[in-house]
């Protein structure tokens, strides 16, 4: 069976995020496998002094084969682009649509220097 893994959208005013880290490469993944991280910038929906950014982590929620990652390292994404293919077989064809998204979840965490954004604290 084929998953696919869309960008949630994980706050009201959120439009998209950028890709900040892939913690996964096409292998077997287990219930607990960090996929990647995302950063989303709430900066253009509220004014302040310092922007609304937040920073999350997908997360499987169950085992399956991670085929191919659609995005990269600073990539701006929008709510509800692919990300990532899984399958249930390693080799199943890929020729197919997807019959479902892929399970996982989503965590809140702290900046860290191996982000794409590293450079900026």
């Amino acid at each position: 069976m084929i998953l696919e893994f869309r960008l949630p959208k994980i706050s009201p005013h959120m439009s998209g995020a950028t890709v900040e880290f892939l913690h996964s490469q096409a292998a077997a993944l287990k219930v607990g496998a960090k996929i990647m991280d995302i950063s989303v910038d709430l900066g253009g929906a509220f004014t302040q002094d310092c922007p609304p950014v937040s920073y999350y982590r997908f997360v499987m929620r169950e085992p399956a084969f991670l085929r191919e990652i659609k995005v990269a390292p600073g990539q701006l994404c929008a709510v509800d682009e692919l990300l990532a293919v899984f399958s249930t077989e390693p080799q199943e064809s890929l020729d197919q649509s997807a019959t479902r998204g892929v399970r996982t979840t989503v965590a809140g965490i702290m900046h860290y220097p191996g982000m794409w954004s590293g450079g900026a604290s």
